[in-house]
């Protein structure tokens, strides 16, 4: 296998020799589990560790390795190799982790297009692909929205619901497929290409390690069914990892997100919101908060039914939660700030005592 068909190309090689990286084996990492990575060449596959440099350097999560990566090698022996670097990303999809205020969880790292995946036959969430968009579009990866389990409802009502949802989503591709009877499955197929790195992301239970099963033509992911007591899914899938088909595409499944914390959403709201952000132009006030205040013409277009409500609300919601992180993010940077400052008085004035101490010993 050659590195091509892992997905590296012209724009990772210029990457890696503006960073002098030339004289490093390269691979990409595969999976992770809690910082011991699995990475991918020519030569084969390897166990691999971050260096003492690359932990002891790095300033946040972001600075460490995530499956999709395209990495620096040293010491690539028997089945054992060194990670000395991350090479830059192209894409980094992120979400903020789950209980940790202020912290990032990274999802996969230079993905070309993300599958959202919903399952039509539960309660298909147009708020939840809306976070997800947003995520999307602030990565710069493009989304394509696949929904599952046709067979499981009328053909009357799977119109309804691709209705439903090209309401709220627009310009957003959508496939409708059936992972039992392999309806649709023709167009997914055709829209993996050889190189580009795919991303799985969806609930537990909405089909996608049974997607990707059938993709790959055998059983790469275990798969298993809702929960009978919660009819809520199960996670079949623990990990990240990245799968080279044999058509050439290259897919990341991940473990099933219940919640999608929106983190930076530099460019997503105004993609995925493009409606709102269009009318918000039109505002008497440029710093419109589009809640309360005289002459919005976001809630007048919200009253006249020119902009979905239930839409309007969901972006107000994750408005105020990215600003709530970005907030969270500033003061926890300043209070490290004030931390490390005192850090270096410390050790300044220590410093000063025993140089007073050791004159006065000399004298």
């Amino acid at each position: 296998m050659t590195l091509e068909d892992l997905g590296y190309n012209d724009r990772f090689e210029k990457l890696r020799k503006e960073h002098h990286l030339e004289d490093f084996e390269i691979g990409r990492v595969l999976s992770e589990h809690k910082e011991r990575y699995r990475v991918k060449n020519e030569k084969g596959e390897f166990d691999a560790e971050i260096t003492g440099n690359l932990r002891f350097t790095a300033t946040c999560r972001e600075d460490f390795p995530a499956v999709g990566d395209w990495v620096a090698l040293v010491n690539c022996e028997g089945d054992f190799a060194i990670i000395h670097r991350v090479i830059p990303r192209l894409s980094l999809l992120s979400r903020q982790a789950v209980g940790k205020v202020g912290e990032t969880q990274l999802i996969a790292a230079n993905i070309d297009c993300a599958l959202l995946v919903q399952a039509v036959d539960r309660d298909l969430n147009t708020n939840r692909l809306e976070r997800y968009l947003t995520i999307c579009y602030a990565s710069k990866v493009r989304p394509v929205i696949v929904l599952t389990k046709t067979d499981l409802v009328e053909a009357e009502k799977l119109n309804e619901l691709v209705a439903h949802v090209k309401q709220r989503v627009k310009n957003t591709p959508i496939f409708a497929i059936s992972n039992e009877s392999k309806e649709g499955y023709d167009s997914i197929m055709g829209l993996l290409e050889k190189g580009k790195t795919y991303c799985l992301l969806g609930s537990s239970g909405v089909g996608k390690s049974t997607l990707m099963n059938n993709l790959a033509g055998k059983r790469l992911m275990k798969t298993t069914t809702l929960s009978k007591s919660t009819n809520k899914g199960r996670h079949a899938t623990s990990h990240r990892e990245l799968i080279v088909l044999e058509s050439g595409g290259i897919l990341i499944d991940n473990p099933g997100m219940r919640e999608i914390g929106i983190i930076d959403s530099a460019g997503g709201l105004e993609n995925t919101f493009d409606r709102i952000i269009s009318f918000s132009k039109k505002c008497k006030f440029t710093d419109c908060t589009h809640t309360h205040e005289t002459g919005c013409a976001v809630r007048e277009a919200v009253e006249q039914g020119e902009i979905d409500s239930k839409s309007y609300a969901n972006f107000l919601k994750i408005e105020r939660e990215r600003d709530h992180f970005d907030r969270t993010v500033a003061e926890k940077r300043k209070k490290e700030k004030s931390f490390g400052k005192m850090v270096k008085n410390v050790k300044n004035d220590l410093q000063k005592i025993s140089s007073k101490h050791n004159k006065g010993y000399k004298k």
